[in-house]
This record gives structure tokens, C-alpha cells and sequence, in this order.
């Protein structure tokens, strides 16, 4: 299964967002050139920020919906930084939300309960081992003896809306133990 991002790419070394009809379309087919397919099961939009006007008034879901109707892709999304904008793309009837939520982050749980009472919106979590620090900076992190990868995914997944977490790592021996743990998640 292959999920990709557009809207972002990376200039030299900078990142620029731009998030026009014609640039997504392009960015797909960058990807399905570059990936050697023909469809790619789903693409998110991967925001800046503005998410309601990404949504609204760039031309991007046209872009998207577009692409489906050809069959480039299978599913359409965005990975959102404010509750407004996760909200908006579940009311939008996109196929998939990528949402900050762990246990030591909960800001955006109502997008997740909006999600479980649709019914018909993925929700992928990023972020869900707080990026590294457990929480390791405030009075709820785990205690010494915890595991607070398989802490996070026990929390994680206790929501019925959440569908898969995206993890990433630069430490292969971190990745084994992600695994590890996410075996032992029921």
C-alpha cells in the first residue's frame, strides 16, 4: 500500500508549499513516475497550516478528485495542523485525516470522535510517540519501568477511529522496538 503526500517539495534545501490545481496534479504524477506505478492507493495533502483554506480556495481538492476519477489514486486526504482543518476534511467526505494525537497530546481527539461517529473517514496518526520525548517534559510522562512506545499504542488505539499510526525513526534498533511493541498492541 502506498501513500504519498503533495503540496510541499523541497527547493534548494528549502521547503515551499504550494497547493494550486496544477501543482498537486504534477506532484502526482511525479510520484507515480517516480514509484514506477500506475495508481498510488492514497494521497494527503501535507499542509502548511491553513488547512480550511488549502481545502476551500486553493484548487487542491479538485486536484485530488481529479486524480481519483482518473484512477491514479484510490484515496484522497490531508494531513492537518488544526482541529478546524481535520474537521473540515471528514465534513468533506475525504477518504483519510492524518492527525497529531498520543497520550500526551489530546488537542485534536475531537477530530478522531467526529471521525468514529461518520464512520467513513481513516484516521493515521502522526506524532504518536510525541516525536521521541514520551513526555517526558510534563508531569504525565511514563515512569521508568513503562514502555512508553506500547503505552502510546494501547492509548492510541483505545479510540475506534484511529487506523494506523505512522511511525518514523532514523534509528533502526528504535524501529525493531516499535515493531515489537505494536505486535504485542491488541
Amino acid at each position: 500500500v502506498i501513500v504519498s503526500k503533495a503540496g510541499e517539495e523541497f527547493v534548494g534545501g528549502k521547503s515551499v508549499f504550494d497547493f494550486s490545481r496544477s501543482a498537486i496534479e504534477e506532484s502526482v504524477e511525479n510520484s507515480l513516475r517516480r514509484l514506477r506505478t500506475d495508481r498510488i492507493e492514497g494521497v494527503l495533502l501535507h499542509s502548511d497550516g491553513r488547512d480550511l483554506d488549502i481545502l476551500e480556495n486553493s484548487g487542491a481538492m479538485e486536484a485530488l478528485i481529479n486524480c481519483k476519477a482518473s484512477g491514479k489514486i484510490l484515496a484522497t486526504g490531508i494531513s492537518t495542523k488544526t482541529v478546524a482543518g481535520g474537521c473540515k476534511a471528514i465534513e468533506m467526505g475525504l477518504d483519510m485525516v492524518m492527525v497529531t494525537y498520543n497520550p500526551w497530546y489530546r488537542d485534536e481527539e475531537s477530530v478522531l470522535d467526529l471521525a468514529a461517529e461518520r464512520g467513513e473517514c481513516s484516521v493515521l496518526i502522526k506524532k504518536g510517540f510525541g516525536s521521541g520525548w514520551f513526555g517526558t517534559s510534563g508531569e504525565e510522562g511514563p515512569s521508568e519501568c513503562e514502555d512508553p512506545v506500547g503505552r502510546a499504542l494501547k492509548f492510541i488505539f483505545s479510540h475506534p477511529a484511529a487506523t494506523a499510526v505512522v511511525s518514523g525513526t532514523i534509528n533502526l534498533s528504535h524501529l525493531r522496538q516499535n515493531a515489537a511493541a505494536a505486535r504485542t498492541v491488541r
